[in-house]
């Protein structure tokens, strides 16, 4: 295998490993059961919660960075998500807050 075709065989996995990172990432807001919550409050509730996880996990070592992109943020916190061992619940509040 040539230089050029590792190149690009690297470049397709990496596409790849950031498709599913971000297809695992993204925030799922939970399913109201009750027709008196608004949107407007469920956002403002995932809002705080990601701040909250924000400040509690990645404060310690980071100042909040301005708005990220969806998927640049998604990197990152996939990045993250071992050294500041943040669980699966955490990763989605932190991204909201930081894409929102």
């Amino acid at each position: 295998m040539n230089l050029f075709q590792r190149i690009m065989v690297s470049f397709l996995f990496g596409a790849v490993a950031l498709g599913f990172a971000w297809s695992a990432t993204r925030p799922s807001k939970p399913a109201s059961s009750s027709a008196a919550v608004s949107s407007g409050e469920l956002d403002v509730q995932w809002m705080v919660e990601g701040e909250k996880r924000y400040r509690s996990n990645c404060g310690r070592c980071h100042q909040p960075p301005h708005k990220f992109p969806p998927r640049a943020m998604a990197m990152a916190i996939r990045h993250m998500r071992v050294r500041a061992m943040l669980t699966e619940d955490d990763m989605k509040y932190v991204l909201y807050y930081m894409t929102h």
